[in-house]
């Protein structure tokens, strides 16, 4: 655990330039301005789902009750007749975002925590900058990126989005990698 900590400077400043380069391409670019599309009559759709008072969530529609179920008449009919959604539904009132900033924060701690725990494992001190990049990098890109093809395999999120989203995370891999090398005591 020694050597870990003796990455703290590398590990926090990662975390703090993931922070900022990911807020840059979502507040200042258009890079994910068409990640989510609209529906037809915003209006008539939200008014339509109120009554319903669906708590924070995710939801599936329509949903089995069983794998059994899936092979039901009255199962195949509601998927054929759509539409067929996979959907989260968040708190109602004034977003506020600072406590999900936190969260990204907080989580790009902890992926530069274990790519500086795995790189720390497997290289010496005084390791060279090229070793180091491709360990953290790689591990890194794992963590930003690893898990979401599963989201376009299995419930359908646009690959466009899945593809953009996985680019984020490899310029955040390379970030990390970078600062590693560049700090990876000597």
């Amino acid at each position: 655990m020694s050597a870990l900590c003796a990455l703290w400077l590398p590990i926090l400043l990662s975390a703090v330039a993931v922070y900022l380069v990911s807020s840059v391409i979502h507040m200042v670019t258009p890079w994910h301005k068409g990640d989510y599309r609209g529906v037809a009559d915003q209006d008539s759709f939200l008014a339509a789902l109120r009554p319903f008072a669906l708590t924070p969530g995710d939801y599936m529609a329509p949903r089995p009750a069983s794998m059994a179920d899936m092979r039901t008449p009255e199962y195949k009919r509601l998927h054929q007749l759509g539409p067929v959604m996979f959907f989260t539904v968040r708190p109602s009132g004034v977003m506020k975002i600072g406590p999900q900033l936190i969260q990204w924060f907080l989580y790009s701690l902890v992926i530069s925590v274990f790519a500086g725990y795995v790189a720390e494992s497997v290289l010496p001190i005084g390791t060279g900058y090229l070793p180091v990049f491709r360990i953290v990098g790689t591990t890194a890109f794992l963590g930003y990126a690893g898990a979401l093809v599963q989201q376009s395999i299995w419930y359908g999120r646009s690959w466009g989005m899945t593809i953009r989203t996985m680019l984020d995370g490899l310029l955040y891999a390379l970030l990390s990698a970078g600062m590693f090398g560049w700090l990876w005591p000597r």
